[in-house]
């Protein structure tokens, strides 16, 4: 048998292998690429509802009490101050409650996990050390197997003799010229 239809057959059971991997690297790397944007594991929801009444004899102890209730908070209170006489904040583990008393406006701002997003970055960073180091090391040799049979795949004008030189040239140029403009 002819070595590239080994190579053929290796690049291409190689490449399903990582198919898998790679979704979940592109989508981590694109999220991690913004995050001076956004922050790509939690996202910030924000409600604002009006209580009907607020009591107006209650110490600050006994408000925070009445307004978790209200809200149907039981997680424990981290803090809780008035910033003013007319203004409550508490703050729970996740939430930030601002209750506004002549207003009686309850604004709730939660920290709510960003589903497949969070997981897909806690993997692409090496958040699990261990065992999943071996396997992003074994992904990293694999994508590394995968562009260099890719560049043998092809003969003739389109392979790496003719049109697949430019664009694997320009591949390499490409992160050099960032690192001229950007880090030297």
């Amino acid at each position: 048998m002819r070595w590239r239809k080994w190579l053929r057959i290796l690049h291409r059971d190689i490449g399903y292998l990582a198919a898998g991997l790679t979704v979940i690297y592109a989508i981590s790397g694109v999220a991690v690429n913004h995050v001076e944007d956004w922050n790509p594991n939690y996202s910030i929801e924000k409600t604002t509802i009006v209580l009907d009444s607020i009591p107006s004899n209650y110490e600050k102890d006994e408000m925070v009490a009445y307004i978790l209730s209200q809200l149907g908070e039981t997680r424990e209170v981290k803090n809780s101050f008035r910033p003013d006489p007319n203004k409550l904040d508490i703050f729970i583990e996740g939430n930030t409650i601002n209750v506004n008393y002549d207003t009686r406006e309850v604004t709730q701002e939660k920290v709510v996990s960003r589903p497949i997003i969070r997981e897909t970055n806690f993997l692409h960073l090496n958040a699990p050390k261990k065992v999943w180091t071996y396997v992003a090391d074994v992904f990293a040799v694999a994508l590394a197997f995968l562009a260099i049979s890719g560049l043998f795949m092809i003969k003739g004008k389109n392979g790496i003799t003719g049109r697949g030189a430019w664009l694997t040239a320009l591949g390499i140029l490409l992160p050099i010229i960032f690192l001229l403009i950007y880090y030297y």
